[in-house]
């Protein structure tokens, strides 16, 4: 419940008189809740000023304030302290004068990150304070230097050079450093690090390096949008997709089929996995690295943000000996993450956890994690023989895709193992079906079932720039929101997305929108008496209480964590 910072700015402000202490608690489960910093929401909710807030914290560090919305740093900065460490440390470095180096901190109490600035630049610091939500788009305007590099770049670029052998000789290493940009490595493989460091530092999800006729664009998914970050020359194509294959030791000679490959690089001292998918198409070949960074996974499975009620549910669902677990949505929509939440929940020295994965995404410690490989014979339905052979407490399936899948799976679930799985289908009502078209009999899906799980992921709308809209409550009744709720929220907190240079679009993040359905007994009865996904959906909602996505969306909207257009953009209607 908050940063550490956080809990200390709380004191703080306790000791200025601006916060009282029976109410810091609440502030701080909001810093949680909101992903924001206690200093915004003081700000944001008028609790204390910002200048005011700044002078409070420069007295109590001894250090002097300063606004960086006011001041433009000096560009040679850039130069002194890496980005990735300053994005990392969240540090804004202002200006040098000899072995002096002028920093702004949020947090001026850190002196064991002070610490570490000071060996890597090896200057002398002299600290400043400032607000950690002026700093994130400083840092932007700083290092915003994707042009100038770009073109640096590409001025060393012989057109004609062939990097296939050199590259090569990059594998020999165990590990491929991100940050290696040594002045003789080849421009192109300078030119993909950048590419590569970009996207994972603004926190993307995949990077697409698309081929049209005349031109070649790499594009970055955010929040689940696709950006341009990059117009390389035409020319570079091909070299920049042979670096990319041979780095995820893929056969480069090979360009009329798909082709699939991973591969790890370094990003300071973090480890980060790239899923890679090359695929032919009419201008050459697409390539879309997809980046796993175990760091941006939240495993707390009390941190998804999901619905009171969805959330009892599922942790119902993980209590239970035997039974399955499925979550169902589109590829992207975070299902892994539910997955790994629940296994991590589960996990505990007295139980044996084995997954079957095509590919595993995270690797887990304490986690036997077995990775698909359909070419050398090892399928999922083999896989989960093997493991059944292996005195497993817990099993989770990466996806069930075929009938023989589903009936091992099933038999697992009856006989004593808690089963963790996903499908594709729209919500959970229709998973039933999908299972019974699948091969499996009603009476097994509903004895096998402990709950069925759809999710979505939505954008959060951003804090900064969010307005304000005026919705007749009419209106939130049709989209699918109950009296209840809007009882239950009281004031309601309805906001538009507009757009500033802090968000995309208006929304900055996304979380998690969920929809469970428990196999109750009057559920299990209605499934052996093939009732139709409608008349099962309509039990569950109006005698179970299930909250389905459009509703959980919708009450989201109404607390202002996103907009209505989002949540209609995600969800279908219930009706």
């Amino acid at each position: 419940m908050g940063s550490s910072f956080d809990k200390k700015l709380g004191t703080i402000l306790i000791k200025a008189n601006k916060v009282a202490r029976e109410d810091l608690a609440a502030l701080l489960e909001r810093t949680r809740s909101e992903g924001v910093g206690l200093s915004e929401i003081v700000v944001r909710d008028r609790i204390v000023g910002q200048e005011e807030l700044l002078g409070i914290i420069a007295a109590e560090a001894n250090v002097a304030p300063i606004n960086l919305e006011r001041i433009k740093a000096a560009d040679e900065v850039a130069q002194i302290l890496p980005e990735d460490v300053a994005v990392s440390y969240r540090v804004a470095p202002l200006d040098k004068i000899g072995d002096y180096l002028t920093i702004a901190v949020a947090n001026p109490f850190d002196v064991l990150k002070l610490d570490d600035i000071r060996i890597i630049t090896g200057c002398d610091l002299r600290p400043v304070v400032a607000l950690a939500e002026q700093i994130e788009p400083f840092l932007q305007e700083l290092y915003k230097s994707d042009e100038g590099a770009v073109s640096e770049i590409l001025d060393g670029i012989d057109i004609d050079i062939e990097l296939h052998d050199e590259a090569k000789a990059q594998l020999e290493a165990e590990d491929m450093d991100l940050s290696s940009t040594a002045d003789d490595a080849a421009p192109v493989i300078k030119m993909i690090n950048k590419i590569i460091h970009d996207a994972v530092t603004a926190q993307t999800s995949d990077i697409h390096f698309e081929p049209y006729e005349k031109r070649c664009v790499v594009r970055f998914r955010k929040d689940g949008a696709l950006t341009t970050a990059f117009e390389p020359p035409k020319s570079l194509q091909n070299s920049m997709t042979s670096r990319l294959k041979i780095m995820a030791t893929l056969d480069i000679a090979e360009k009329r089929k798909p082709q699939d490959g991973k591969f790890q690089m370094r990003l300071g001292n973090k480890k980060i996995d790239f899923r890679v998918s090359s695929l032919p198409v009419i201008w050459g070949e697409k390539v879309v690295l997809r980046i796993l960074d175990s760091s941006n996974l939240a495993l707390d499975i009390r941190d998804l943000g999901f619905e009171e009620k969805c959330m009892e549910d599922y942790l119902w669902a993980c209590a239970q000996p035997y039974g399955k677990i499925l979550v169902t949505g589109p590829t992207g929509s975070g299902k892994s993450t539910t997955l790994y939440s629940a296994i991590k929940h589960i996990a505990g020295p007295e139980i044996n956890i084995v997954t079957v994965e095509d590919p595993v995404e995270y690797t887990m410690e304490g986690i036997n994690q077995v990775p698909i490989a359909p070419q050398r014979g090892l399928t999922f339905a083999g896989a989960l023989r093997a493991i059944l052979r292996q005195d497993p407490d817990v099993i989770l399936i990466g996806e069930i895709r075929d009938k023989e899948t589903i009936e091992i799976a099933t038999k697992a679930a009856l006989t004593g193992h808690l089963v963790l799985s996903t499908l594709h289908t729209n919500d959970a009502p229709s998973t039933i079906t999908r299972m019974i078209d699948m091969g499996l009999d009603p009476f097994m899906v509903a004895s096998s079932v402990l709950v069925i799980c759809a999710q979505r992921l939505a954008k959060r709308i951003c804090q900064h720039c969010k307005q304000p809209a005026e919705v007749p409550t009419k209106r939130l009744l049709k989209l699918g929101l109950l009296q209840q709720d809007l009882d239950d929220q009281g004031d309601l907190e309805v906001y538009q997305a507009v757009g500033c240079g802090r968000c995309s679009g208006g929304y900055k993040g996304r979380f998690a929108l969920l929809e469970t359905l428990r196999m109750t007994e009057a559920v299990k009865r209605k499934v052996v008496l093939g009732d139709s996904v409608m008349d099962v959906k309509n039990h569950a909602v109006n005698e179970e209480g299930m909250i389905t996505l459009r509703r959980a969306g919708m009450r989201n909207a109404i607390r202002g964590v996103t907009s209505i257009e989002e949540v209609l953009r995600v969800t279908m209607a219930d009706d």
